[in-house]
């Protein structure tokens, strides 16, 4: 086994009861770290699922958290058993994960109708029970029950009810390890008011849950880069007790136009007991940010993000190694109004748009300019190559999952490199024809409800040479 919990008092302190783990001299820095199949959306196949426990497996990864949200059973439909076709699905899924030293933990979310209170409540939890007890016919020792993006923000009933299937479960069952949750006050941004003060609702589930169950929550934000260790701290202080990380990168639920090809942030990960990325539904894809996240729970003190990140390419990719690269650099970074996740697009490519403009600005002698222009041009072609070595060459299904993105960026760059050449000419004192370039522009706006990519780079450059050329 790869990954494995530390001694038995950090265990304790962290609330975990991972026991069915072994634990030689030497443990892991992070006890578990692995996947959760958490995202909205088309949930993964189970040939996706089982090619994933593999990859775990193979990467040090040790736990597979089956959650996904547009999974009936798992949420909308939680009290319901699972049908035998999908229970015998499950099995072979349990079964993989033995095999490779993974985690199969089950999750269920049954906060969009859980009933908390009198008769209701006792029925709801008989029907956690069975749920779970049906699973742990199939081998599950590890589950997991979350509250996450629910209306319902009653901290102790929620707790008190966490807190009575753990204890069942344990009683039922000496080798139940974890009880993983989610509040629904995930992120610290929400776990806070205005004035820094823990919410009545964060305040309530934290001092009414017992130990014995793990939090998870996802940082200072939803999807939010950039973790330092005072704010864990901070974030630790609320609960009483070291909380885990369900990390939303490089899910894209949120925009699947963009995907999250890049590496893990950096974490502070002294004394966290668990760590679950979240990936996309894009399955093959997210192995690229999933193999640097191995790295960075494996060694945290040594992980270099961008030397994993070309070590994952590599692995996966072999001879299209170069080509995935250059595209994957275009698509690395995940914004929106509460989301800013990701290392910035092609930053170096960035740079070299920017010393351009800035050579402009500062009238350098024409040589200087021209010569940026070509280097720029260059810069342009080699990513035009690599988009025409993905098509023509990826496998058929990693090419599927990456297509509308891998056109969208073909349309960026030869329009880029046509109004490279226009500038050329206005930097001559000619007139250009900006028409097929608008033209090129306005197909490009088109395609923008299907896939972005390089916003702040490569199409943002076109937008800074339209301005230039009008």
């Amino acid at each position: 086994m790869n990954m494995f919990l530390k001694a038995a008092s950090v265990a304790l302190l962290c609330g975990l009861a991972w026991s069915a783990f072994s634990c030689p001299a030497k443990a892991a820095p992070v006890p578990v770290a692995g996947v959760i199949e958490g995202f909205y959306g088309t949930p993964w196949t189970e040939d996706e699922r089982l090619d994933m426990i593999a990859f775990c497996g193979a990467h040090g990864l040790n736990a597979y958290v089956y959650a996904p949200k547009d999974d009936p059973y798992h949420r909308d439909r939680w009290r319901e058993p699972y049908p035998k076709a999908q229970l015998d699905d499950l099995a072979k899924l349990i079964h993989a994960a033995q095999v490779n030293n993974v985690r199969f933990v089950f999750a269920v979310s049954p906060g969009l109708s859980l009933q908390l209170d009198g008769e209701a409540s006792k029925k709801d939890r008989a029907a956690m029970f069975a749920k779970l007890e049906s699973l742990y016919a199939l081998g599950v020792r590890d589950f997991a029950i979350f509250f996450d993006d629910i209306e319902n923000k009653d901290g102790a009933g929620q707790a008190a009810f966490l807190n009575a299937i753990s204890k069942e479960l344990r009683h039922r069952h000496k080798d139940i390890g974890a009880l993983l949750t989610v509040p629904t006050e995930y992120d610290r941004s929400v776990m806070t008011d205005a004035d820094g003060m823990a919410t009545a609702y964060t305040v309530a589930f934290a001092q009414a849950l017992t130990k014995d169950i793990t939090v998870l929550y996802t940082g200072e934000g939803v999807a939010k880069g950039g973790l330092t260790q005072a704010q864990l701290d901070a974030a630790n202080a609320i609960y009483g007790r070291k909380l885990g990380f369900w990390w939303n990168y490089p899910v894209n639920d949120y925009d699947e136009t963009k995907l999250a090809l890049g590496p893990m942030d950096t974490l502070p990960l002294d004394g966290v007991p668990v760590v679950l990325y979240n990936p996309m539904k894009y399955e093959r894809l997210s192995k690229i940010a999933l193999a640097t996240g191995a790295d960075l729970v494996r060694d945290p003190a040594h992980y270099d993000a961008e030397a994993s990140w070309h070590r994952a390419i590599r692995e996966q990719y072999g001879d299209l190694a170069p080509a995935m690269q250059t595209f994957a650099d275009h698509s690395t970074h995940l914004e929106n109004s509460w989301a800013d996740i990701g290392r910035a697009d092609a930053p170096q490519l960035r740079q070299e748009m920017d010393a351009l403009w800035a050579a402009i600005e500062q009238d350098a002698p024409e040589p200087v300019i021209f010569g940026r222009l070509h280097e720029l041009d260059w810069e342009l072609a080699k990513t035009e190559e690599a988009v025409r070595a993905l098509e023509q060459q990826l496998d058929p299904a990693t090419r599927a999952e990456c297509q509308p993105q891998l056109a969208q960026l073909a349309r960026i760059v030869e329009a880029d490199r046509l109004g490279v050449e226009l500038l050329r000419h206005r930097m001559a004192g000619e007139t250009p024809d900006l028409a097929p370039i608008e033209a090129a522009r306005q197909d490009i706006v088109r395609h923008e409800t299907e896939a972005h990519i390089s916003d702040q780079v490569a199409r943002a450059f076109l937008d800074e040479l339209m301005n230039r050329l009008q």
